[in-house]
């Protein structure tokens, strides 16, 4: 078994953002990732590009410098790893966390590959690894797909992708520049207001030119090898389908943190885990969890931009016990 002060359970932004802050302030700290180094950046479509400039995705007081006003995908990947190697982070990354338990103030961590303890334990794990899940006949078929990487090989094929926000937007306008058919298929009655304001135009465009079929009010109904069946105005309506993409949105692996003994908290705002929001502990005590997972299921709240703070205010508070000699 190995000992360390610090673990840190996932590998994103903000998981490395904690390491690097408790890193300088003499904390030994091991982050676990089940991927490689910012995973879920990864997995984003080859293409993307960030809602934010450079400056606010930056960590560990390393300039993000691109020449463009938002950086794309590929130039993330480079700079983050470029941080874990400067700051000489350690980072075990294709090592899945299987269980954590806490025993006599200490954590015991096992993974696919180990077995860990720690008196601190840090929650990074982000929600882009859960998808929520479609609800419709059919959903569970091999052409439907949650995460979208590449157009290319839906070129001349009739996809439908699901959804309305900047995932499904994202995805609509690769699709339609590679030579699909597209079909978005949107349960809201009008654009969201979450697009982003840069590519709306372009996509209100593609769909007045009849390019992309944008049908709003419309639930997916059936999915068959051949068709997809959607509800409009109370009618059902089939259409002829290959592929589809349902972006309808991810969340926080709440029975992995529940697992831990964390509770997760349901109310009128939606849901997330329980934490002291002074200082991201949650109720199991030296137990702490930071970045997007701290807002639950509002994925439009916290980002890379004010998630990477989480680990500052974590590490101080991580001091604070350390420097507080325990009641005997």
């Amino acid at each position: 078994m190995q000992s360390y002060e610090s673990i840190i359970i996932g590998g994103g932004p903000c998981g490395l953002s904690a390491a690097i802050e408790q890193k300088k302030k003499g904390i030994e700290t091991l982050v676990i990732e089940k991927g490689n180094v910012v995973d879920s950046i990864y997995k984003y479509p080859t293409h993307q590009t960030f809602f934010s400039s450079s400056d606010k995705l930056s960590i560990g007081d390393i300039p993000f410098i691109v020449e463009e006003s938002k950086p794309h995908r590929n130039q993330a990947l480079v700079y983050y790893r470029e941080v874990v190697k400067h700051h000489q982070l350690n980072v075990h990354a294709f090592e899945e966390v299987l269980t954590v338990k806490k025993i006599d103030n200490k954590f015991t961590i096992t993974t696919t590959k180990d077995v860990y303890q720690c008196k601190f334990l840090t929650v990074a794990t982000g929600y882009y690894g859960q998808h929520n899940q479609l609800e419709a006949e059919g959903a569970n078929l091999a052409k439907v797909f949650y995460y979208f990487k590449e157009a290319h090989p839906y070129f001349d094929q009739n996809v439908v992708v699901i959804g309305g926000k900047n995932s499904a937007v994202d995805a609509a306008l690769e699709l339609e520049k590679a030579g699909a058919n597209v079909t978005v298929l949107y349960r809201g009655d009008r654009y969201s207001t979450a697009i982003k304001p840069w590519i709306l135009p372009n996509f209100e465009s593609l769909v007045n030119h009849e390019k992309i079929k944008m049908e709003f009010n419309a639930t997916v109904e059936k999915i068959s090898e051949t068709t997809v069946t959607y509800k409009k105005d109370g009618k059902l309506i089939e259409i002829p389908n290959d592929y589809v993409f349902a972006m309808i949105g991810y969340h926080p692996d709440y029975d992995f943190l529940e697992s831990i003994g964390i509770e997760i908290n349901t109310n009128e705002y939606g849901t997330a885990p329980v934490h002291n929001k002074e200082t991201y502990e949650t109720n199991v005590e030296n137990c702490y969890i930071a970045g997007v997972i701290t807002a639950g299921n509002d994925n439009n709240s916290i980002f890379i931009e004010n998630g990477k703070y989480h680990g500052g205010v974590i590490t101080q508070s991580i001091l604070t016990k350390k420097q507080t000699p325990l009641e005997t």
